[in-house]
């Protein structure tokens, strides 16, 4: 077999996901996942630690295409920033049904699993919330005052939990094309600001933030 000339970081997620699909578990090691695609193990190195590391990165991969879709669309000065989230979400989820047993696999059952794989995709998300006006959304304006002044953080981690919500509600999604869950987006979006004006619900929002805290103290 010929060395497979020019190895990149697309393919070696291409073929990886090719082979959890087919064999429904990890390759048994870098090495041999190497030698059977006809690529020098070392060269697997140059984009991955390890496989865990692909699994955190293949999600993250995804929204970032999102992101590079929607960014014409989102240029424009008439564009909202409700408009702007929900260009980049529904584009993101479009992408994850388009390679929706993969993300699946990867994703499993196992909570503690998907707080470690969504980790990459969480940084790249936080970077992106940071790029909105939220000053010219119509729900905050109309908000209870502590509401509207929710520092960045805090906003930040309200919208990181919104999004792990719809992932969650897309895997256990059983309509046609998926298309509750783009309902379940675009309600939650709207009333996200009045819910958090519930106390109950401001409490189930706190207690969610600490969960994923503490899990996030465990050594990965």
């Amino acid at each position: 077999m010929q060395e497979q000339a020019n190895i990149t970081q697309e393919k070696i997620f291409e073929l990886y996901g090719d082979y959890l699909l087919h064999h429904g578990e990890k390759p048994k090691n870098v090495y041999l996942f190497a030698k059977e695609n006809d690529f020098e193990e070392k060269e697997f190195y140059h984009y991955f630690s390890g496989f865990e590391q692909i699994e955190r990165e293949i999600l993250n991969h995804l929204f970032t295409k999102s992101l590079e879709l929607a960014s014409e669309m989102n240029s424009s000065s008439e564009v909202t920033t409700k408009e702007k989230l929900l260009n980049v979400y529904y584009i993101f989820f479009e992408n994850m049904t388009m390679n929706r047993s993969l993300v699946l696999s990867i994703l499993g059952s196992n909570k503690i699993h998907n707080i470690k794989t969504l980790q990459n995709l969480r940084e790249t998300h936080k970077q992106f919330v940071n790029t909105l006006n939220f000053n010219e959304w119509e729900m905050i304006e109309k908000a209870k005052e502590d509401i509207r002044k929710l520092n960045e953080k805090s906003r930040q981690e309200m919208l990181w939990l919104h999004l792990v919500s719809a992932i969650d509600f897309w895997k256990k999604d059983t309509s046609p094309d998926f298309e509750k869950t783009d309902i379940f987006i675009e309600k939650t979006i709207d009333t996200g600001f009045e819910l958090m004006d519930n106390e109950p619900l401001r409490k189930v929002f706190d207690l969610g933030k600490f969960l994923w805290k503490e899990k996030f103290k465990t050594k990965i």
